[in-house]
């Protein structure tokens, strides 16, 4: 062994271990291999970034821009939905289908351009159907690998080992001379990773993170504030929409998330039905909804229609008509404010024949709207003077139920000894945010008190006038029969699957804050965003937010779908920190796209140009048909999967000039070459997977088609066995990012690492071995 082949061998080595630990990013350790050959001399400085022209690298930045040029014009979500219409949302079937759809097109078009094709689908499919699109890319690309090999011009491998052949003087192979071995090979590939690999698989989706959700999350101690809760069967909130339940205006939570029958829908609308089994991802203040919770211990003892005429007498019914000048016209009124603010409660808002009892936060009031109020007399001169309503008019019981279809009653409510409710504050209840009940009045040992002090604590014993809808109660009764998830961890998969991500924002100077709160931005209702926490003071805010006035200098944190927050972008009252984009889809461009990938397609077979002019020439195609611009042509590019490539490279040069490659197979020879013959070609097999480990494919086999020749002509055996045998560990190069460019591809919208690779990889390998062991005699004697 000369000291050159020391050197490169223990290059090697560390890289490797670089690449397995993952102490260093893996472009990084390729960036290093680069600089240790050029430096040590083992390759020349022009052969160290020789890379960067190779037409393996070209060809690959020219494929993501084919890719994203394919997306946008929609063409990815048109294939998706024939996917999901054959394999449905079963992640087996969804495997198996695109292994061997892509091994299928493999076989007859460049498995790089079957990669760039089908790479926005998979990410399409698996965003509609919940999944990570981690779970299905890798699985796509070993399945354009193994389908590559399925005929003569399926990958460039096969072309080589045959006209290495053809130089030697032996007959070359024919066009489906490949196929009696490759088809068994890619259907037990199918097979093992559809029924067992895919669970070795990572979940993870880089780009759902847009805007660092991850991050954004931490910062803000979300994660402090999410839990998850269930819908029983027989739950009093089957067939509730989301927002009569009292879970955003009673406990002030943020419903992320509804999952159902497996599919997830984010950010769920505030009129969608519940479900029996609906599980709902939450965030907000836990300790809140679990007091609000509590009053369902609450015993009803009866009906006070008695006690009901008697409290009318000192708390009536009002009702008043706005005029064109008064100051509420165009704004809100919340309950709970109009309460503390002036002892007296807001009922109903009747406009038109429309009658509206229930969040009445968000209903802007017009000219002309009647206002249904109950006050004392010193609460109705608060309400007139405050409001600057005319003269308050006194309506009795029968009015309301006409005009305003009110149906209150006066329930008596015992609070049982050892309730959780004891020595809760009276302020503490909200029930009057959450479900428009009125504490009307407290019997404690007979003494009754009316009104109540707000600092008084509930006792066990104690009986509460409570005036308020029936159903009301019952959806207080419901929240009770939620069930608490012990672990709401599965469920935040929303964020990484790309369904929901997270954007810092601050208003924008000119922006008229005075008196201003988050509600009044009104950014669920005009851009589909919630507002999820706020920083102010170095610290995050993230319960009461509704109310909350904004201040200079407040950050926002809103989550939505990446659509939304994209579209936040035109809003002029808001600078967004970390701004992301989503693709705009534009159907008209498809033909374009579609005719630019096909273009690729059909001069690469028929041999007129090199692929990478070709693609060269598509992604040109893609920009002039205006399917993107040129700034998301260079934002496609998977930067840090190129430099992994190009890093990697110059080693494959110095395997072979350094003799480090002659080395290995003569130590092949004479570990194998005193047994059986197909013990040396099982060893060619697997020091050709070795290879691929750190060598593109391409330059592989033209180091190892000589070594292969060698050693047949040294046995005195027919080399197409031998051949064969390195074609298909050309098309195995499953173990390696760095083997082959279509692995690159998947690379980074996967997210993969290079041990990734090696976990899938490397079993896949040797399932193939194994077939190829078992057919490779019958049908290449030697």
């Amino acid at each position: 062994m000369t000291v050159d082949i020391a050197l490169v061998l223990g290059i090697l080595l560390i890289a490797v271990v670089f690449f397995a630990t993952e102490k260093l990013r893996m472009d990084v350790v390729a960036l290093l291999v680069l600089s240790a050959l050029a430096v040590t001399g083992l390759v020349s400085p022009d052969q160290a970034i020789s890379g960067f022209s190779h037409p393996a690298v070209v060809t690959i930045w020219a494929m993501f821009i084919l890719s994203d040029g394919l997306t946008r014009a929609g063409i990815a979500d048109a294939l998706g939905r024939r996917v999901i219409r054959v394999a449905g949302d079963s992640e087996m079937k969804l495997v198996a289908t695109f292994m061997l759809l892509a091994g299928l097109l493999s076989g007859f078009m460049n498995n790089i351009g079957v990669t760039a094709l089908l790479l926005p689908v998979v990410v399409s499919v698996a965003r509609q159907v919940g999944a990570t699109p981690s779970r299905l890319l890798m699985p796509m690309a070993f399945g354009c690998l193994l389908g590559g090999a399925l005929t003569l011009i399926g990958t460039p491998p096969n072309l080589l080992v045959s006209t290495a052949l053809e130089e030697s003087g032996f007959q070359g192979f024919g066009f489906f001379d490949f196929t009696p071995i490759a088809v068994p090979v890619l259907l037990a590939g199918t097979a093992f990773v559809a029924l067992v690999g895919r669970h070795w698989l990572p979940a993870r989706d880089p780009v759902a993170e847009t805007g660092s959700s991850r991050d954004l999350r931490e910062l803000y101690s979300l994660q402090e504030r999410i839990f998850a809760v269930q819908v029983p069967e027989d739950s009093l909130l089957v067939g509730k929409r989301l927002g009569e339940t009292g879970l955003t205006a009673a406990a002030g939570l943020m419903i992320i998330a509804l999952s159902r029958s497996g599919q997830t829908q984010a950010l769920p609308s505030s009129v969608t039905r519940l479900q029996a089994g609906d599980i709902l991802l939450a965030q907000g203040r836990l300790d809140r909804f679990k007091l609000l919770r509590h009053w369902s211990e609450l015993a009803i003892e009866r009906e006070a229609p008695v006690l009901h005429d008697r409290l009318l007498e000192d708390a009536a019914l009002y009702e008043v008509a706005l005029t064109e000048e008064n100051p509420l016209i165009g704004r809100t009124l919340n309950p709970l404010d109009f309460n503390e603010q002036t002892g007296g409660w807001l009922l109903a808002v009747l406009r038109g024949d429309t009658v509206r009892r229930t969040h009445l936060a968000d209903y802007e009031l017009k000219a002309g709207d009647r206002i249904l109020v109950q006050a004392g007399e010193k609460a109705r001169k608060s309400v007139e003077s405050r409001y600057e309503f005319d003269k308050l008019q006194a309506l009795d019981k029968e009015q309301v139920q006409h005009r305003y279809q009110l149906d209150e009653r006066l329930l008596v409510l015992r609070v049982p000894k050892d309730a959780a409710l004891d020595g809760k504050h009276i302020t503490d209840m909200r029930l009057g945010k959450a479900f428009d009940l009125r504490l009307m009045a407290l019997f404690r040992e007979g003494e009754f008190m009316r009104p109540i002090p707000a600092e008084l604590e509930i006792h066990g014993g104690d009986l509460l006038l409570v005036q308020g809808r029936l159903e009301d109660f019952d959806l207080l009764r419901g929240l009770q029969q939620l069930k608490m998830l012990d672990d709401a961890t599965p469920y935040l998969k929303v964020f990484e699957q790309g369904k929901l991500a997270m954007v810092e924002a601050i208003m924008h100077p000119h922006k008229w804050i005075n008196n201003k709160t988050i509600a009044d931005l009104k950014l669920r209702e005009a851009w589909q965003v919630e507002v999820a926490a706020l920083w102010r003071g170095g610290r995050p805010y993230r319960s009461g937010l509704k109310d909350m006035e904004l201040q200079r200098g407040d950050a926002l944190l809103l989550v939505a779908p990446v659509k939304q927050l994209a579209d936040l972008n035109r809003n002029k009252d808001l600078i967004i920190l970390n701004p992301v984009s989503a693709p705009e889809v534009d159907k008209s461009r498809a033909p374009i796209a579609l005719g630019s990938m096909l273009a690729v397609v059909l001069i690469a077979l028929s041999g007129w140009l090199p692929i990478y002019i070709a693609a060269l020439m598509g992604a040109t195609a893609m920009v002039l048909g205006r399917c993107l611009t040129m700034e998301q042509a260079y934002k496609a590019i998977h930067w840090r999967s190129i430099v992994l490539l190009v890093g990697m490279m110059p080693l494959g040069t110095a395997m072979q000039g350094s003799g480090a490659a002659d080395f290995l197979a003569a130590q092949l020879l004479t570990l194998t070459g005193a047994y059986n013959p197909w013990l040396t070609v099982a060893g060619l097999y697997f020091l050709s997977v070795i290879g691929t480990l750190i060598i593109p494919v391409v330059v592989l086999v033209v180091l190892m088609a000589p070594i292969g020749l060698s050693l047949s002509l040294s046995l005195g055996v027919d080399p197409h066995a031998a051949m064969m045998a390195i074609a298909l560990a050309a098309s195995a190069s499953v173990a390696s990012p760095v083997a082959h460019p279509t692995n690159v591809l998947v690379m980074g919208p996967g997210g993969y690492r290079f041990v990734d690779f090696l976990k899938l990889g490397l079993p896949l390998t040797l399932v193939v071995f194994a077939v190829g062991a078992v057919l490779m005699p019958l049908v290449w004697p030697l």
